[in-house]
């Protein structure tokens, strides 16, 4: 079940965050990368614009259905993939606790929203992807947890490279 796979996901997300200073945290190792608040940032902007889709398209009567998409390669890092404008993370300083409360309130809404939705409408309707096309609703669950995954790996990499300076 993806439920159990986020909170694992998640779990260690707030591990690899919890050892960083809030200076740490809004410290970007380089100029072309990321600050971990950075990624948590676009991570909450992501699910956020996921939630806000999901909604959009179980509202829409002409909603296609879609077939299932191999979603698990998301987490590959050597596809890169630009960020949607509207994820783009803010450089605005923030405190951990603040992003990880931001983080945390935008997956209870994910969780709300698929609770409160049967799962036969939810592989009924689809939502585009920009590289999978339209995606089934029920998979865009999953894609949160696979999504954050792969961003763990590029956060690993950027605590790495602030505390080895």
């Amino acid at each position: 079940m993806f439920i159990e796979k986020n909170n694992e996901i998640r779990k260690n997300l707030f591990q690899l965050i919890d050892s960083l200073t809030n200076e740490q945290f809004n410290e970007k190792p380089d100029e072309g990368s990321w600050s971990p608040k950075e990624i948590i940032d676009h991570l909450v902007k992501m699910e956020l614009t996921i939630i806000k889709g999901i909604k959009k398209e179980l509202a829409n009567p002409t909603s296609p259905r879609a077939k299932k998409k191999p979603i698990q390669l998301s987490t590959l890092r050597i596809v890169k993939v630009k960020a949607p404008t509207h994820t783009v993370p803010s450089s605005e300083y923030k405190r951990t606790e603040e992003m990880k409360a931001q983080l945390h309130q935008a997956r209870m809404e994910l969780l709300s929203l698929y609770k409160s939705n049967s799962p036969s409408i939810l592989k009924e309707k689809s939502l585009k992807h920009p590289i999978f096309g339209q995606v089934p609703l029920i998979q865009w669950f999953a894609f949160t947890g696979l999504h954050e995954k792969r961003h763990a790996k590029q956060l690993e990499n950027t605590i790495e490279k602030i505390k080895g300076h």
